[in-house]
């Protein structure tokens, strides 16, 4: 092997570690100093590196031994900084996995049961834009909340999008690509729009 390749390969093998180091001291668990910031973090929870944005924690409630994935964004208000009352707004149960890239943006109340999968990028929301005043641009109307529940044992696949309103019972498949709205009883298989 030439010398320029096994400099590189040494690079190449560094990179790796110093980032699989940067990996394990990022994540953020229930013993970790950003773990404290939230309302709740089970025990063996934990937030990937890199995290997508997060805040709100105060009143984000995460349970037992749930991994969320990398840039994951999990929001509770509409930015930092923001008194959002007493309660929780949102809630993950135990034992889920929230996969890679998704949202899960809270303003009034989400509900994620335990042993919820998501598959990547998935987008979960309790808010959306009104159409009230055709005069106004929507961006300036303000925007109306709906609670939503997904029961315990459920499957949301890549890509799917949760809308306000949405309730799902327990141990129900999500097609990916799915825009879901309204309310599914147990052990449904929701797909298309």
């Amino acid at each position: 092997m030439s010398l320029r390749g096994v400099v590189r390969r040494a690079l190449g093998s560094l990179v790796h570690r110093v980032w699989s180091a940067a990996r394990t001291a990022g994540a953020v668990s229930a013993t970790s100093p950003a773990g404290y910031r939230f309302r709740r973090l089970g025990e063996g929870a934990c937030l990937a590196f890199p995290m997508g944005a997060v805040f709100g924690e105060a009143w984000i409630e995460i349970g037992a031994h749930t991994l969320v994935g990398e840039r994951v964004s999990i929001s509770a208000g509409m930015g930092p900084g923001v008194d959002l009352g007493p309660g929780s707004i949102v809630r993950i149960g135990e034992s889920c996995s929230i996969g890679r890239g998704g949202h899960i943006v809270g303003h009034q109340s989400i509900d994620i049961g335990d042993h919820v999968f998501t598959g990547p990028y998935v987008y979960i929301t309790d808010q959306n834009h009104v159409y009230d005043d055709p005069e106004t641009p929507i961006g300036r109307q303000w925007p109306r909340n709906n609670p939503v529940v997904i029961g315990s044992g459920s499957w949301l696949g890549t890509g799917a999008i949760i809308l306000p309103g949405t309730r799902i019972g327990r141990q129900c498949v999500v097609a990916g690509g799915a825009v879901v709205r309204g309310e599914f009883p147990d052990h449904s298989v929701i797909a298309g729009v």
